[in-house]
């Protein structure tokens, strides 16, 4: 089969399984072997900022590459731990463990186990549409909220202090007193790494870019590590003749540096199940579940954009495999893991064909935390704290907030409003009022009740390839995924027109699904279009805004 690839013409389908990989291992093991080079620090830095072991992290992405990648639904995504289930994961551990950090551990390696089964049973109930369901202004507030949580925890270790802090709030609190505090020669590390980040991204497309970053900032912070001696327990005097300086005397030691067992297979725990009948532990179980599967789909969904081939993913198979790898990583000390946006943007940028890319990256993993244990060790804290405060800010960065108001004001307080409320309280809860704050507005816009409940549509073949869907009536988040299964059974490559000249008002999350609707099926051979809007008013001047009928 033949697909039509923009700029490149026609290209032959890559094929699956053992066939795709003796025709595409060559470039599977190019792309698997450079986001390896991305996915190692990742996965320690994540690990730790989680209140894992650093192996948990490794483990993961191993379990993600060697098994999700020959069971899941999708082609180029690569499968592992993720910076946006750092807050889930520390949260249970300091909830189960109640001050004991390696009982924290093994509790919430049970609840991994649990969540992972979860996560199976949901793709076998075909939910791989519930994304769908939440707005998705309160979905980008969750994952901005998780963006400042992870800067506000991972700078103190960049800056090489550890706050005297119980709360999140006093841990942002705090940030001035380490900015005054710092380790120097720690600090110099961290910003030398968060000042490479931040010029790649201003880097254009030339061979220089093609150096993954992450390893950039890695290998610059080992340079630097062996020339401060961080292996070495000992005090320095830092600018002594400085008198603005209110003290000169630091330590430095291995503390300061990522401590792996020297044997790979000390580094494997196992779970207690002994919490397992207490409410706060399910309630974690469902957090770890339900986070985890949004994100994925989320993640798996925009992959699929970046697909040079136009595949489409399984998110019913998707959600499954990668609830089976984290109930696997669960028994055996691994993180939970999700369909990681940004190595899988980069196995795409590096020529994947397949998932047996993802295969690989897991396989190199393998081999290098087995063989080269010693080399991890050298690795210095501040370094993997500078790349995750690099992504919390990616995740919560000002344009983000620009990004929302273009689309109207209303979206910006719901997105405003999640974040205070993940802030607040935690990720269920912050998301859940994001969600009722925009039913409110929904409200507000004087929604009738019965469309809260039912969207009135209708699917029909008007004449031969041609399917007509007609929408009426408030067309919003929470009665949308009625009309996403009905839009399923279309076969592809046919004509669909919808026609919302009877809706009353139509909302931003289903502006943008219909929007990608018409995207994937136009890239699949087909043709969708979206028809009467011209009788509805737009909140503002963007695409995708919320709209409404004006008598």
């Amino acid at each position: 089969m033949t697909v039509s690839i923009p700029g490149a013409g026609t290209a032959t389908l890559p094929k699956a399984g053992l066939t795709g990989l003796l025709q595409s291992w060559r470039s599977d093991v190019v792309a698997g072997f450079l986001v390896f080079l991305i996915a190692l620090p990742l996965c320690l830095g994540i690990a730790m900022a989680s209140g894992f072991p650093p192996q948990a992290g490794i483990i993961s992405a191993i379990v993600g590459g060697l098994l999700v990648s020959r069971i899941n639904g999708s082609f180029v995504t690569i499968t592992g731990p993720a910076a946006g289930l750092i807050v889930v994961i520390l949260d249970s551990v300091q909830e189960l463990g109640a001050g004991d950090a390696m009982a924290g551990y093994r509790y919430t390696l049970a609840a991994i186990f649990f969540a992972g089964l979860i996560q199976v049973a949901m793709g076998l109930m075909k939910a791989g549409k519930m994304s769908a369901f939440f707005p998705a202004s309160a979905v980008h507030g969750m994952l901005a909220a998780i963006g400042l949580i992870i800067i506000a925890k991972q700078i103190h270790v960049m800056l090489g202090v550890k706050p005297d802090a119980q709360t999140l709030f006093e841990t942002i609190g705090a940030i001035p007193a380490s900015l005054r505090d710092m380790n120097p020669e720690v600090a110099i590390i961290g910003f030398c790494g968060l000042g490479i980040l931040a010029a790649w991204t201003l880097v254009g497309k030339t061979r220089l870019k093609a150096i993954p970053a992450p390893l950039l900032v890695v290998l610059i912070g080992m340079a630097l590590a062996r020339y401060f001696d961080l292996e070495d327990e000992h005090k320095y005097l830092f600018l002594p003749n400085a008198e603005w300086l209110p003290h000169h005397e630091f330590t430095l030691g291995p503390k300061f540096l990522v401590t792996l067992p020297q044997n790979f297979f000390a580094g494997f725990a196992f779970p207690d199940f002994h919490r397992a009948g207490e409410l706060v532990f399910w309630r974690q179980v469902f957090t770890i579940a339900l986070v985890g599967s949004l994100e994925s789909l989320l993640s798996a969904a925009a992959v699929d954009k970046l697909d040079p081939y136009k595949r489409t993913s399984d998110l019913n198979r998707d959600v499954a495999a990668v609830g089976l790898g984290n109930a696997l990583c669960g028994l055996i000390g691994g993180l939970p893991m999700i369909a990681e946006i940004v190595r899988s943007s980069a196995n795409v940028n590096y020529g994947a064909r397949t998932g047996w890319a993802n295969f690989f990256h897991g396989l190199f993993l393998l081999f290098f935390v087995a063989v080269f244990p010693r080399l991890i060790h050298e690795i210095p804290l501040a370094s993997l704290a500078a790349l995750l405060v690099f992504t919390g800010y990616r995740l919560a960065s000002p344009r983000e907030f620009r990004k929302t108001l273009a689309i109207g004001w209303d979206q910006l307080a719901v997105f405003v409003i999640t974040i205070v409320g993940v802030l607040a309280t935690d990720l269920l809860i912050g998301v859940a009022i994001g969600v009722v704050a925009e039913l409110m507005f929904h409200l507000w816009r004087s929604i009738e009740w019965r469309d809260v409940i039912l969207l009135d549509r209708s699917v029909e073949e008007t004449e031969p390839g041609v399917y007509h869907v007609q929408v009426a009536g408030a067309a919003f988040f929470g009665n949308y995924l009625a009309l996403k299964s009905d839009l399923s059974a279309i076969p592809p490559g046919r004509t669909v027109i919808f026609d919302l000249s009877e809706t009353s008002s139509v909302d931003h999350t289903v502006m943008e699904n219909l929007h990608h609707f018409c995207e994937d099926y136009r890239g699949k051979g087909g043709y969708a279009d979206i028809r009467g809007l011209d009788g509805l008013v737009a909140k503002s001047a963007h695409p995708l805004a919320p709209r409404k009928r004006v008598a």
